[in-house]
């Protein structure tokens, strides 16, 4: 009898950040992990039940929110109203320059370029020095995805600023599939250590990122329509005696009217609901108007206290309209 395996989107190619977090939240043995080309294409299939949950990346504690994944959550026009979120899963993330290594000797000398044969020292974090006798002399192009070329700023303008083109890709592991693909050997990648065994590239410089301390925050959806998956993926987080629990909401206001936000955050205060984080996005609905997305600690379903209920029926009274988009185990270290 062919096992049923519980299915899990993310945003590939294998090698991905979002691939490593998805492993960390999903046992390879008891689920199939089918790689998404865009963080789109994951919210795609939670939202058509092709697939039983999907991971996606969120926000970057050096680069903010990864915005493609707000844009997605905002769902201007109604096509993802089944997504819902249900875990999280936070990744240390440590760039690596990526590409072919080509001895000083023979690699191509562009004017302006700057040679990376001594120490590079990153002055904003706490990282030991990183020593290479590469020269990136050979390198014109750099391939990643936006988040992480933000990430690794202060490596890039040191070594690379004058010498090399900087291109967006919709990952990091893509990045380093293109540059596998470079017969040439002038493209480079910012990717990991796994992505660059996985497509037998080099290694030419290790933890270009501008904080020792940077990591990224995935979330796992699920469709809420889905009753077989209701159980807020129990299955993932079985055994983690994580107390605290997360709620994401979004919600519009009526931006004309003085003090419309301060009542809704009110609301929260009114039923003791921890604050812990804030985005927004434009709604589209009029210029300057704007989708709000709040984290509160509590818990949707199965709140003893009703604490989030009670808000729930505040929330209808100072909003234009407003969103439940998941309820979670929180994964966080740290305490609000």
């Amino acid at each position: 009898m062919t096992k049923k395996y519980t299915t899990v989107a993310y945003l590939g190619p294998p090698s991905s950040y979002t691939h490593q977090a998805a492993l960390t939240r999903f046992n390879p043995d008891e689920h199939l992990l089918k790689p998404q080309p865009s963080i789109a294409d994951v919210f795609k299939a939670v939202q058509s039940a092709a697939v039983d949950y999907g991971v996606v990346p969120f926000e970057n504690s050096t680069h903010g929110s990864v915005i493609p994944t707000l844009e997605l959550l905002a769902d201007r026009e109604h096509q993802l109203s089944g997504i819902y979120v249900c875990d999280e899963a936070y990744l240390d993330i440590h760039h690596c320059l990526i590409g072919h290594r080509i001895p000083i000797s023979s690699a191509p000398q562009p004017s302006g370029s700057v040679s990376a044969a001594s120490s590079y020292t990153n002055d904003h974090s706490t990282l030991p020095a990183l020593t290479t006798s590469l020269d990136f002399r050979h390198i014109r192009h750099v391939y990643s995805h936006p988040q992480a070329i933000g990430q690794c700023e202060a490596f890039l303008n040191r070594y690379l600023r004058k010498s090399a083109q900087r291109h967006e890709v919709s990952s990091t592991s893509k990045a380093a599939e293109i540059v596998a693909q470079d017969e040439e050997g002038t493209s480079a990648a910012i990717s990991s250590e796994v992505a660059a065994q996985t497509q037998g590239l080099d290694i030419l410089a290790r933890s270009i990122e501008d904080r020792d301390d940077n990591t990224t925050r995935f979330l796992v959806l699920r469709n809420r329509n889905d009753q077989s998956q209701g159980h807020t993926a129990r299955s993932v987080v079985a055994g983690n005696e994580v107390r605290y629990w997360k709620t994401l909401v979004s919600f519009t206001i009526d931006q004309r009217s003085p003090g419309t936000l301060v009542d809704v955050l009110k609301v929260f205060e009114r039923w003791h609901l921890r604050f812990t984080g804030m985005n927004s996005r434009p709604s589209w609905k009029a210029p300057w108007h704007y989708v709000q997305f709040v984290e509160l600690g509590g818990r949707m379903e199965q709140d003893p206290e009703k604490l989030v209920q009670r808000a729930r029926l505040d929330l209808t009274k100072v909003t234009q309209d407003w969103r439940c988009l998941g309820s979670w185990r929180s994964r966080a270290n740290i305490r609000y």
